[in-house]
């Protein structure tokens, strides 16, 4: 792969169009627009990152942390041209000098398309095929959609909102650049290769605008983006690093470990002058001191991403490099963040609060697909007829096809807030009724 090809502002949908343009802003910047102002980003301030939604401690929900992601993307990609650039400045007149802002956009699309309540929504979907009422469909459906519905993954989701042409919605979906779309594919496999990690990037349906998109970019296929690696360190930061400061706040780890956790990123003398600078500025509130701690972490952890992105340049451009950038860190701070990894894992996900949540996100979105998957397996019955009617119109709901009725069902149960579920949930139970 070369950076020349691999950064296009090709559009999916206008390929033989010339839009016309009122301002000076880049492609790239558009399609940041485009997301920052769509409905689907919105909704995600209502939905679950870890920790129930606040109450009177704000902690993160999808569309902060994706705020967040997006602000380290933009460093990482920034970092990271400058160092390029240095080495190959016959790149300095192509399009390659704007990657900070098509890692930044790639971040805040990157969980657009995760479901209600998180990872145990998406384990709702598949179960309710592999586990529920759902495993008679199997005979009824092609392979590839079978193994499409029983991996349902938020990340090839992601890819199908942002492609995918709903009714009303023009020919290429968002109608965003190649490479921003190429950015976001952390797993450029089928579901029928997912395996049992069930990790994939992309749906039945949408395969033929991967393999449009890996033409056009010189990718070959099943292979990542460069861009994706920058992608998922910004990511990988944000989560484990957010994840420790909302616990602290919530009182699930104690300062001591907070701060313990956070100087072992460091060396001794950097830690002094940490523990320094917090005593000189007078920081006596906790959080206070977290907020440093966290923001020195992730300053530390970019610039060892970026480090480590330039050593293996050659063989991502290749298509050979194995693992996350965060894996091939110094060994000083990979130790640092297993330790964080370790804490998460023992303390911060198997906490009351978020099990509480998990159950009941589970039993919500596993009632939903029973309900709406049997109404458009059976439409013409007057129970599913009545559901049928709450699915938006943007959704082929009303398909002669059965597999487009089912994903139909499936986009609009994922598309739904962790509030708007939980209120669909209410009403189909007859738990409330609507007050006119």
């Amino acid at each position: 792969m070369n950076w020349k090809q691999l950064i296009s502002n090709k559009r999916l949908g206008q390929e033989n169009r010339h839009a016309e343009r009122h301002d000076d802003r880049t492609e790239f910047k558009r399609d940041y627009d485009r997301l920052i102002f769509s409905a689907p980003f919105r909704r995600m301030q209502n939905k679950t990152q870890v920790f129930p939604l606040p109450g009177s401690v704000f902690v993160h929900n999808r569309l902060t942390h994706s705020l967040e992601v997006a602000s380290v993307g933009m460093s990482l990609g920034n970092d990271v041209a400058h160092r390029v650039l240095q080495d190959s400045p016959e790149l300095i007149d192509t399009l390659f000098p704007q990657i900070g802002t098509i890692v930044s956009t790639a971040c805040l699309a990157h969980d657009m398309g995760n479901p209600p309540f998180g990872h145990s929504g998406e384990k709702a979907i598949q179960t309710y095929f592999t586990e529920g009422k759902g495993a008679y469909l199997k005979e009824m459906l092609s392979p590839e959609v079978w193994a499409d519905i029983t991996h349902f993954e938020g990340n090839a989701n992601a890819f199908r909102l942002l492609t995918h042409r709903f009714k009303g919605r023009r020919e290429g979906g968002f109608v965003m650049t190649y490479t921003t779309l190429a950015s976001i594919l952390k797993y450029p496999i089928p579901s029928t290769l997912a395996g049992k990690k069930g990790k994939f990037g992309f749906f039945q349906e949408e395969k033929h605008i991967y393999e449009k998109i890996t033409r056009e970019l010189g990718m070959p296929v099943h292979t990542r983006h460069p861009l994706v690696y920058l992608v998922e360190a910004a990511d990988d930061i944000c989560y484990e690093i957010m994840d420790i400061e909302d616990a602290h706040k919530l009182k699930i780890l104690s300062y001591a470990e907070t701060q313990d956790l956070m100087l072992k990123f460091f060396d001794e003398t950097d830690q002094n002058r940490i523990i320094k600078r917090i005593a000189d500025e007078v920081i006596t509130d906790n959080n206070e001191k977290v907020t440093y701690l966290r923001a020195c972490v992730i300053g530390k952890l970019e610039n060892c991403c970026v480090d480590t992105f330039m050593e293996h340049e050659k063989e991502i451009l290749e298509g050979t490099f194995k693992g996350s950038l965060i894996d091939h860190i110094a060994e000083k701070q990979c130790q640092a963040y297993k330790e964080c990894t370790r804490m998460s894992g023992k303390r911060i996900y198997k906490s009351k609060p978020v099990l509480d949540v998990e159950l009941s996100g589970y039993k919500i979105m596993a009632t939903l697909m029973e309900t709406f998957i049997e109404a458009a397996v059976h439409p013409d019955r007057f129970y599913s007829q009545q559901l049928i009617q709450r699915v938006s119109s943007q959704y082929d709901i009303d398909s002669p096809n059965l597999e487009t009725r089912i994903m139909a069902i499936i986009d609009y149960i994922s598309g739904m807030t962790d509030v708007y579920a939980l209120d669909i949930y209410q009403k189909i139970n007859g738990i409330s009724l609507p007050i006119i």
